[in-house]
């Protein structure tokens, strides 16, 4: 499994926290160091079954600055090429189990993976 991870993020961290708890080990992603690329991207929203906006966090001072909001009309493609160049953006945490996905929040929402 792997968990696209911010440490710094409360979330991200019981998340990480719960996998533990359930003998689960992941390899971590620190996506703010290491951000996913356009290809991984677009395979995690296929496997959570979603488009990218889905994935932003529109509140963020980020997404402030580059004003914009999941109603902005753009392709998928424009989504994904955003959310890579600025990973900050993306929901967290994430983990992934080969074909399935599921986004921590709650995070008891991982447990649907094991």
């Amino acid at each position: 499994m792997k968990l696209y991870h911010n440490p710094r993020c409360s979330k991200s961290r019981q998340t990480l926290q719960l996998l533990r708890e359930n003998n689960v080990e992941p390899t971590l992603v620190l996506y703010l160091e290491n951000g996913p690329d356009v290809p991984t991207l677009d395979k995690i929203c296929k496997s959570l079954g979603c488009e990218p906006q889905a994935l932003f966090r529109f509140k963020e001072a980020r997404a402030k600055e580059l004003g914009i909001s999941a109603k902005d009309t753009r392709s998928r493609a424009e989504w994904l090429v955003l959310l890579a160049a600025n990973p900050q953006l993306l929901e967290r945490p994430i983990a992934l189990k080969g074909e399935r996905a599921a986004i921590g929040r709650p995070p008891e929402n991982v447990l649907d993976l094991l």
